[in-house]
């Protein structure tokens, strides 16, 4: 009698293939799930069910698989603000840029571990390159010169991508209610203005995702800021 093998049983599925691409889609999903600190090579393959040797193949090592993580995310911005819908830069170039910022920074908030991952990288990615040339390609269609379009990515630093440095939680994590009354209390007396800054913000947002205020309102309302600065500089030039 011919000896069964794994292909005689109908419901038996075939094994996708390993790719880059597949390897790197598990790496976002772990760092999504658990945190980029929690992906290794080890745990990796095991995300993938194979062993981790193959996955050598594909990715020269841990930090191969980081720089891939950034072309993931970059990807799926880009696949994003081709989608977003917005005035012609030509009609209303604020509008048009503010879009594609905050498009790109609901993605960032999708992986809320990618703008540490980004700025540990030792180079710029191509990727963000292209995304940039995009922001640089609306300024210069709104009217900008080369050099104050360049001037104006330097003053949108990070946030021209979606995201920026948060004073209090660089980390991003969000602080229950008792964490910011308790942590106001420690202010009072030695940061007075500080703690009476935090205790407004408190009062006006009891609920904001800091703990003391909605990051997001704060993220456009700097962003506004920047854009209607920058227009008054473009409208003078």
């Amino acid at each position: 009698m011919t000896p069964r093998t794994d292909t005689d049983d109908p419901t038996e599925r075939p094994r996708i293939p390993l790719s880059r691409r597949r390897v790197l889609r598990a790496a976002v999903a772990i760092a999504d799930r658990d945190g980029p600190e929690s992906l290794t090579m080890r745990g990796l393959a095991q995300e993938l069910g194979v062993e981790a040797m193959s996955l050598y193949h594909h990715v020269a090592g841990k930090e191969a698989v980081f720089d891939g993580t950034v072309e993931v995310i970059l990807a799926e911005i880009m696949a994003a603000v081709d989608e977003v819908d917005a005035p012609s830069p030509e009609d209303d170039w604020r509008a048009a840029l503010r879009a594609r910022i905050l498009t790109a920074r609901e993605v960032f908030l999708r992986h809320r571990w990618a703008p540490q991952v980004l700025e540990s990288r030792g180079t710029t990615s191509p990727d963000v390159v292209a995304y940039l040339d995009g922001v640089v390609a609306i300024l210069r269609a709104g009217g900008f010169s080369f050099d104050l379009a360049h001037r104006a990515l330097h003053v949108l630093g990070s946030r021209a991508l979606g995201f920026a440095q948060e004073l209090f939680r660089p980390d991003g994590a969000a602080p229950t209610a008792n964490d910011a009354a308790a942590e106001m209390e420690r202010m009072a007396g030695r940061f007075p203005n500080i703690a009476g800054m935090l205790a407004a913000a408190v009062h006006d947002d009891p609920d904001g995702t800091l703990g003391f205020c909605d990051d997001q309102f704060e993220f456009e309302f700097a962003l506004d800021l920047i854009l209607e600065g920058l227009e008054r500089r473009r409208a003078a030039s």
